[in-house]
Order: C-alpha cells, then sequence, then structure tokens
C-alpha cells in the first residue's frame, strides 16, 4: 500500500464497508470556473497526496453552477489519470440547477435528470456516493427516494445518500430505502461548535440507531472558528461579502468572545481554533468525516494536522461546552 494512506485516518462509513478519510475534501466555493485550472490541480493533487481521497461535489456548486464538475472531471483526465478506483466521488441534487419547474426539489424527474447531467459533465460512468440534498415537502418522500433508488440499481452510483435532512425525515428516508435493499450509508448535515442542531435535535441519535455514518459539512462555521477574524474583519473574508453565505450580523460581541475563549483552549493544546474545531467535530461517535473547504495548500496542511492530535481532554470538553452554552 501506498505511503500515503499511512498519513490520515480511515475511519468506517456507518455499518457499511466504506471507509472514508477523517477529513474528505469539498469543491462547493473554490473549484469552479472563476478558479484557474492548474491552482485547482495543485489542491486536488496535493489533498489526494496527503491521503485524502474522498471528493465531494453538487450539482450547483462553482461557481458557475456545474463548473466545479467539469474542472474535476478534467482534473480526472490529468492529475487523476488511472487513479479511478483509488477515489471516492460524491455529488448531490436538491437545490435549483436550471431554469423551469424540473430543474430544483426532489422530483423523479429532476433527481434523475441532474445525476446524468453530473455523469456528463466529470466524464463519469457512476458516482460512488449521490445524495438528495434537501428535503423536498413539496415531493412525497417516496418519488425522491425511489428515484435515488434507481440511480443505484442503473450503477449510477454505488451508494446512496441524504443531506440537510431533519431526525425524523431522515429515518423515514433510511427505513425506506434499507426496506427496498438500496445502501444507504451516510447524512451531510451543517454541524460545528456554532451548528449544533444534528446532536440537539436527534439527527446524530437516528444516524447511530441505524449505523449510517455522517459528513458534517461547513465544520469552521463558514471560518468563524478560525483565527481569522479574531482583530477584525478582513477586507477578503466572506463575510466582508455583502452577497456572501455568511453576513455580518453572524459576529456579534457575544460570538466574538466565543471565538477568544475557544482560541485560548486551542493554543493551550498547541493547536490553531480551526483544528480545535475540527477535533471537536470529529470527536463525535456519529461522525465519519468532516468536510472541509480550502482555498490554499496552507489551509488544506493546517487543517490536515488537527489530525495529530483528536484526543479532547474531559476537562477540555467541559470548558468548550461552558463556552457554547
Amino acid at each position: 500500500m501506498s505511503a500515503q494512506y499511512d498519513q490520515i485516518p480511515y475511519r468506517k462509513c456507518g455499518n457499511s464497508g466504506l471507509y472514508l478519510p477523517a477529513m474528505s475534501l469539498g469543491l462547493w466555493h473554490n473549484f469552479g470556473g472563476q478558479q484557474t485550472p492548474e491552482k485547482v490541480d495543485v489542491m486536488l493533487i496535493k489533498a489526494f497526496e496527503m491521503g485524502i481521497t474522498h471528493f465531494d461535489l453538487a450539482n450547483n456548486y462553482g461557481p458557475p453552477p456545474g463548473s466545479a464538475e467539469e474542472q474535476f472531471g478534467r482534473a480526472l483526465k490529468t492529475v487523476f489519470q488511472g487513479k479511478r478506483d483509488e477515489l471516492i466521488i460524491s455529488s448531490k441534487a436538491g437545490y435549483g440547477m436550471w431554469a423551469g419547474p424540473y430543474g430544483d426539489g426532489g422530483s423523479r424527474k429532476y433527481l434523475i435528470s441532474s445525476c446524468d447531467q453530473s455523469l456528463k459533465r466529470m466524464g463519469l460512468e457512476y458516482v460512488d456516493i449521490f445524495y438528495h440534498h434537501r428535503p423536498d415537502y413539496d415531493t412525497p418522500l417516496e418519488e425522491s427516494m425511489r428515484a435515488l433508488e434507481q440511480i443505484i440499481r442503473s450503477g449510477k452510483a454505488l451508494y446512496a445518500g441524504i443531506s440537510n435532512y431533519p431526525a425524523d425525515r431522515a429515518k423515514e428516508a433510511i427505513q425506506m430505502l434499507k426496506s427496498w435493499g438500496v445502501p444507504i450509508i451516510i447524512h451531510q448535515p451543517m454541524y460545528s461548535m456554532f451548528a449544533r442542531e444534528p446532536e440537539k435535535e436527534g439527527v446524530f441519535d437516528v444516524l447511530l440507531e441505524e449505523g449510517i455514518g455522517s459528513i458534517p459539512f461547513s465544520p469552521l462555521a463558514q471560518g468563524l472558528l478560525t483565527n481569522k477574524y479574531l482583530h477584525g474583519i478582513p477586507e477578503n473574508s466572506r463575510i466582508a461579502d455583502p452577497d456572501g453565505f455568511l453576513q455580518k450580523d453572524a459576529l456579534n460581541e457575544a460570538t466574538l468572545q466565543k471565538i477568544k475563549d475557544l482560541n485560548a483552549i486551542a493554543e493551550s493544546r498547541g493547536q490553531s481554533l480551526a483544528q480545535l474545531a475540527l477535533v471537536w467535530v470529529l470527536r463525535h461517535p456519529a461522525v465519519t468525516t468532516a468536510l472541509i473547504g480550502i482555498s490554499s495548500i496552507k489551509q488544506l496542511e493546517d487543517n490536515l494536522a488537527a489530525l495529530d492530535n483528536l484526543e479532547l481532554t474531559a476537562d477540555e470538553q467541559n470548558q468548550i461546552e461552558q463556552i457554547l452554552s
């Protein structure tokens, strides 16, 4: 086995036979058409060399939508040529992708069409995991899950996943697919120190009960759980972008104080705040792998360095709880 696989722990995804790296790379924001192919290739190959085998995409990742899959498809023919069987590639559909009534939601029409489009953009015969990206309450759950079943049975994906599903909807979807013999193995929720709904509202309880893995996204709360905002708002940060997902009201005085207090714990451990935040997410028994986003090799290396010390003492966990409460 290549030495690259000794650099990172791999965790079993629920009760399945699939192992995922403790950190996976998401291609949501920095791998689209606005990024140069050269920089995309450098980041992808460095991640792979450091042991990351799982690359997470969706139909609408970019910007513009679809371009992240196009970039990744190009990389599969160049820097990843001959490496397909060493990679776990996932994609999703659920949010708006094209105009008209069939380019959004959870209908059979949309999910199967979108999967076909994603495969074409990446030049693949199949993805390893295909997710319904969000629950669609305007579509019967059985219709959405039957679409995932068809995608699996047609060989377009090896495993099914769901994302952003609350506990009750997740349980129903998982049990439905299991009853049909469809291999659903993973849920992708938002989870971080500042977004604890999966553990507070029962999602993780459902996953542990059903033997399903999870891959939390935004484990750094879109950058809040880093040292970026300790001394103000940098001009090039997400929060400085008025059209971005992270708005200035997310960084109030109370939140800033929590960031500073958490950073003090991180420093006492010899880690950055981002590394502590990743360790904290990975501590949960329902979590298989943390989904990271990067814009540079340094960011990648800093995130992966969190894996050098994954143990949180009881005292550290109590301190963190006091800060977050």
